[in-house]
């Protein structure tokens, strides 16, 4: 086994180890790995202080030095807010006084399904997610019917905090020892509409296979629509200052494999395909193994193909966002990856990125010309590396990840934000509290200088051990004394 993989390998299983089960974009941000995770800021001088609200009603003021975000997972953190509102003003407050500037609120959570904590009547709320407390995997059930959003919204600005909404793009259902939930499991219509793989036992429904999260066939027009309509409620939150589109990609290199999407994918290349799936990719193909050797008949049309879906659904999903507010910033999170990211189907990068010329083995140049970062405010690069890989040049470092994702989006200012998760990163099991709290100081500088801003996955992981918020104020502290 060769080393990069070997590493993937040891990042995935050690990822399983979360302070909520939702795994990273390579199985939450880990099953992307394959194995199943703007605007110009205004800030104060004091970089501990990431500004206060002003006079006007228009949120607070934009930071002026780096930006600086910080994730509030759905699983993880839903027992301290789902029924106070006190916890999460309390927060606010110490996220802000730490130096963060925004929030990145996670309201479609992967862990409910896909359920919503926003208001809308396309989509059920959040009734229970699952979650790690004091060492056992317990339901976590909501009792309050206050406005969930609204409530972060509202005192985020108290603290002087920008909010976003993360938003968890196609995921429709979600099963454990705990239950099932998602719309996936409640409607037949939509069930439908479940994305298909392609198994060794088969093409199989999702819903047929083991797999926590239930992923939709994102290419049925059905689908996004569905998923529009959501949007557009959201969009609607007068004082939201972004939505970040997470999972905007498919379940894996199996997906997806329904009828409906053959079809599509024929019309893209004007020709039946004789034998299916065969002729796109082997049975049961994984992540992992990358490029198929011998290559099938349609392998590079079949990567253009995915690719070309989820840029025209991201177009689709900004006119969407900015035709109710055109002041909402639209952003996504991608891994930084990029390697091994088209896998997922998503070209994060410019369309000016010759991706055709650095990796040939898949990509053709009508790939390149579906890179969606130049329809972004917002574009957030999980530097999902080892606590002891900081810095470096290449991938599987977290100041390598920001700066080669720098140069994918063609150094559009003011885009990307890029960071690690500081929790699941002890990937040799030896780390020292000492060497992981040196590393939360240094991945700010690391990434945050290679990038416009600092992102930090995720907050749970601050509250599981204390000392790592005086880290992250020391490092969101060098990052802005310039």
């Amino acid at each position: 086994m060769c080393m990069k993989k070997f590493y993937i390998f040891l990042l995935a299983s050690l990822l399983l180890v979360s302070c909520s089960d939702r795994g990273l974009d390579v199985g939450s941000k880990f099953d992307e790995l394959g194995w199943g995770n703007p605007d110009t800021p205004v800030v104060p001088d004091d970089p501990d202080n990431p500004g206060e609200t002003d006079d006007s009603d228009d949120g607070p003021v934009k930071p002026a030095g780096k930006r600086c975000f910080i994730w509030i997972e759905g699983n993880a953190n839903f027992k301290d807010y789902g029924d106070s509102r006190e916890n999460i003003a309390r927060d606010m407050a110490k996220i802000a006084d730490c130096g963060f500037t925004d929030i990145v609120l996670d309201v479609r959570p992967a862990g409910a399904g896909g359920d919503v904590l926003f208001k809308t009547d396309k989509c059920q709320q959040v009734e229970f997610m699952g979650a790690w407390v004091d060492g056992s995997y317990v339901k976590v059930e909501r009792h309050s019917d206050w406005d969930y959003l609204q409530a972060f919204i509202e005192e985020g600005h108290k603290a002087g905090l920008r909010v976003y909404a993360g938003f968890n793009t196609f995921c429709g259902g979600h099963e454990s020892g705990l239950g099932q939930n998602g719309i996936l499991f409640r409607d037949p219509q939509m069930r439908q509409h479940a994305t298909v793989l392609n198994t060794d036992d088969g093409l199989r429904s999702i819903m047929n296979v083991w797999a926590d999260e239930k992923f939709f066939n994102l290419v049925h027009p059905d689908v996004q629509n569905y998923i529009f309509g959501l949007l557009e409620d959201l969009a609607a939150y007068e004082d939201l200052d972004g939505i970040i589109l997470d999972r905007g990609r498919f379940y894996d290199f199996r997906s997806d494999f329904s009828d409906y999407t053959r079809s599509e994918f024929e019309k893209y290349i004007g020709k039946k395909v004789t034998i299916w799936p065969e002729d796109v990719l082997p049975v049961g193909h994984e992540n992992g193994d990358f490029v198929p050797n011998p290559k099938p008949q349609y392998f590079m049309e079949w990567i253009e193909f995915r690719a070309k879906v989820i840029h025209d659904f991201m177009e689709q999903a900004r006119a969407t966002v900015k035709g109710v507010n055109p002041d909402v910033d639209f952003g996504a999170y991608v891994g930084g990856w990029y390697e091994q990211y088209y896998t997922y189907g998503p070209n994060w990068a410019s369309p000016s990125y010759s991706a055709s010329r650095v990796f040939p083995s898949w990509a053709t140049q009508k790939y390149d010309s579906f890179g969606f970062s130049d329809m972004l405010d917002v574009q957030i690069i999980g530097a999902y590396a080892s606590y002891n890989a900081v810095y470096g040049n290449y991938e599987w470092s977290m100041q390598g990840f920001c700066r080669l994702a720098k140069e994918k989006t063609r150094n559009a200012p003011g885009l990307l934000i890029g960071g690690p998760d500081v929790g699941n990163w002890n990937w040799d099991g030896n780390a020292t509290i000492s060497q992981e709290l040196s590393a939360v100081t240094q991945s700010v500088t690391a990434c945050g200088n290679e990038c416009d801003g600092y992102f930090l996955f995720d907050l749970c992981h601050l509250k599981l051990e204390p000392r790592k918020w005086d880290a992250a104020k020391e490092g969101i502290s060098q990052l802005n004394s310039k």
